[in-house]
């Protein structure tokens, strides 16, 4: 699987996983900006599969509830953020 699939397809799993709890999703919608409607047209654009990996590594206690539930490794999530669009890490030199 290439990488930027890799990405998209654990975003995919990570809206869902946000989407199943009302909780989870409405912090993301209100963060995002998006409509729940909107969301649901946009699902599988790189931009937002990107916003939902942000979303998840921006919170550690619900990343490591993501990652438990799913049975992944917490250190793969930052590395398949990097393929979507914006994950690329800036150099300053």
């Amino acid at each position: 699987m290439a990488a930027q699939d890799f990405g998209m397809t654990l975003a995919l799993q990570g809206l869902a996983w946000l989407a199943a709890d009302e909780d989870r999703i409405l912090p993301f919608l209100a963060q995002s900006g998006l409509l729940a409607s909107e969301l649901r047209s946009r699902a599988g654009e790189p931009e937002v599969l990107a916003a939902v990996l942000d979303f998840l590594l921006s919170d550690e206690a619900m990343l490591l509830s993501f990652c438990g539930d799913l049975g992944l490794n917490p250190a793969e999530i930052a590395p398949a953020r990097a393929q979507l669009p914006g994950g690329d890490v800036p150099h300053w030199t």
